[in-house]
Order: structure tokens, then sequence, then C-alpha cells
């Protein structure tokens, strides 16, 4: 996975044909649909971020152009979806990834995923991907694509209706 963004021909960011580039910085950028978020931020540093499988541990390095996306499929509050952000941008929590079919997934209120690009699905279990490029969604973001560009964040296939807003940090 190419960590370069996509240039137009004026050598600006593009996010292709359907997308659009949202400028972010240290802020945080909410994704509100109509019942459900994602909470999306810039790493904003570069760090080793450790992922926790069933199995074993790896790890990732983190760059300050990626993004860390946490998504609340059935929405709540948006402080809780920043704490977890921010424990993991500023604190580098690891992330631990449960077993196929573990009961604990149902539990999960928000999901966390840190990579350059991240596609929103809502197919897959909770909590159980280690790939972090693939995040879980509702089915409103499903399809849903996230790309870290310098100064901001390419967004494709977003729905209608969806609001798109700067938070302070």
């Amino acid at each position: 996975m190419s960590k370069k963004s996509e240039r137009g021909t004026s050598g600006e960011p593009s996010a292709g044909q359907d997308g659009r580039i949202v400028p972010l910085g240290r802020e945080l950028l909410l994704i509100q649909g109509e019942h459900s978020f994602l909470l999306v931020a810039k790493a904003s540093s570069r760090f080793t971020l450790w992922i926790e499988t069933p199995d074993d541990e790896y790890c990732q390095t983190v760059d300050p152009d990626d993004l860390i996306v946490v998504s609340m499929p059935e929405g709540g509050p948006v402080e809780q979806a920043r704490m977890m952000l921010e424990l993991v941008r500023r604190y580098h929590i690891p992330l631990v990834v449960l077993p196929k079919d573990h009961p604990g997934s149902k539990r999960l209120s928000m999901v966390v995923s840190v990579a350059p690009e991240i596609l929103l699905a809502c197919g897959i279990q909770r909590g159980t991907h280690p790939e972090q490029h693939l995040l879980c969604s509702s089915g409103e973001f499903s399809g849903v694509s996230l790309g870290g560009v310098p100064g901001g964040v390419a967004i494709q296939n977003l729905p209608p209706r969806t609001i798109v807003k700067h938070l302070n940090e």
C-alpha cells in the first residue's frame, strides 16, 4: 500500500472523480450520518503502533499523514470516540484484535483503525480485523474510502445528507 497521495494535473491532491479533499491539520473531523458517525484525525507524528492478535503481535509504523478513524456504527457520544482516538494518537495505546466469532464483538460500541487509507464496510465483524485498511461501519458508511493526503483527507463515496465538520482539538 503506497503512502503517496494521488496528484491531479494542477499538482494539488485529488480525491478522484466522485470524492473531495477536506483540509485537516491537528483538529478532528466529524463525519456524521443519520444514525452513526466517524471521527477522523491525522496521526500528526511518526510512531510505532502495536497490534495484538489472538496468536501474535506485530508493529506498524504510523506516519504523520496517516489517519486514525474511530467508527461508532450505532452512534453515541462523540466525546467517547474522541477519547479512543487520543489514546491511539497521543498515547500510542496498542490495538487489540479479537478472534473471529468472539462474543465480545457484539458489545463493541466503537472500533478504530490506523492507516494511510481506510475502507469502511458493514459486513465485517467488529474488532476482528488486524488489517488496518478495513474498518467496520454502519451500512450508511459502507463503501466510503478515507485517505490521508498532505494537509487533508481524501473522502470518496460519501452518502448524501452526511455532515462533515471540524472539531477543535
